[in-house]
Formats: C-alpha cells, structure tokens, sequence
C-alpha cells in the first residue's frame, strides 16, 4: 500500500513540475511573439474577437491588400455592421464588398468551426490568422485541426509587451497566461484523446455579409 501511494506522490510531483515547467516555456513563448513586419499574402483574412485592437490590425491587412475577404468571427450578436466599421475608422465600401461577420462562435473552438465553413465556402487555401499573442497558440492549434490543408499565417497582436521575462511583474498578465497556459494543455490533450464536448457555435446565429448603410 505504501508503495502504491508513493508512487502516487511520485507521478503528481512529476506531472505538476512538468506543468510548471511547460507554463513558463508557454510564457516565454508568448513574450517573443510580435506582429511581423512583412506577411505573406493570403487568401483571406481572420480576426477573433476579443478586442479592438485586433480588428484594427485585420482591417488594415485587408485595406494594405493583404487577403480578399475578412472574417470576423464571434461577433456578439448585437453588434451590428455599422458598429464595428465606425469603430475602426472604415468607409462603408470596403465593409459591404470584403467584410464577412459571424455571429455564432462563442469560443475558440467555435470560431475555427466558424472559420473553417468560410475558408472552405471560399476555397480559399491560406489565410492570416489575427489574435492577441497570448491567445495564438491555441487558436492556431484549434484553426488547423480543422482546416489541415491550408497555410495559417499568425498575426499575433501585442497590447502589453511581455518579453524578457516581463510578465512575472505582472499580475494581470501572469493571470491571462496562467489561464490561457491551461485552456491551451486541454486543446492538446483533446489532440491525443478525442473528448466529447459541447460544440462553441450557437444554434441561433449564422454567417452574414456585413451591409452597412450608406449615408
């Protein structure tokens, strides 16, 4: 019996060391990344919500010719068109000709269920992936499990530099990552043992062209 708890005692200090040695390499990670400064065209362009600041990044990818269309995806469902084309200071002909608004992913997962229905509508074969840092490892995991022919090209988004090791003095950004840091060991996890799970996409919410009204 003592063998067995030690053993026991054993395998959880191995799997809480490996843990935090894994978040601080996750960490260090996510302090490096940074918006290229040249990316290579792409068919299309995706932006998960979650902030301003990456919408405005998509929309100037789209407006410097760097994709054809634009998908927004996880829209909240009372947003309208008009709302987020005010918001990031665009005219109303680029939003009704190359902007694409998805109101139905509620989470990660969802959006790259989402985002995989436009890119395979579109046969579009590569895209530009936009998100905050922090949240594009999991993104890009959750994106080409779904679309594993196509070439994902991350535009991470950096509101609170984090290199050098930054985060540790920084209780707000420690806690986004310690989070993230877990979300994203359960995307991988569900890559070695399919789990089942709700599906991140409402049933009352669907893919539209943003139309905005013209003044």
């Amino acid at each position: 019996m003592r063998r067995v708890v030690r053993l026991a005692l054993l395998v959880c200090l191995v799997a809480t060391s490996a843990f935090i040695a894994g978040f601080g390499l996750f960490a260090d990670h996510i302090g490096h990344l940074s918006a290229p400064r040249d990316i290579d065209d792409a068919d299309g362009i995706i932006v998960l919500t979650g902030g301003q600041s990456r919408i405005d990044a998509a929309v100037s990818l789209l407006k410097a010719g760097k994709g054809k269309r634009l998908l927004i995806s996880g829209v909240n469902p009372v947003a309208r068109a008009d709302d987020l084309r005010i918001a990031t200071g665009s005219e109303a002909e680029l939003f009704d000709c190359c902007v694409d608004i998805d109101h139905a992913a509620l989470d990660t997962i969802g959006n790259a269920e989402e985002s995989a229905k436009w890119v395979q509508a579109n046969a579009y074969s590569s895209i530009i992936l936009v998100t905050n840092n922090y949240h594009m490892p999991r993104s890009l995991l959750e994106m080409q499990r779904l679309l594993p022919d196509s070439k994902v090209y991350p535009y991470p988004v950096v509101n609170t530099p984090l290199d050098n090791g930054a985060w540790l003095a920084k209780p707000d950004a420690l806690r986004v990552l310690a989070t993230e840091y877990t979300k994203y060991v359960g995307a991988l996890v569900r890559e070695v043992i399919p789990l089942p799970r709700n599906t991140g996409v409402s049933t009352h919410a669907k893919l539209t062209k943003a139309t905005v009204h013209h003044d």
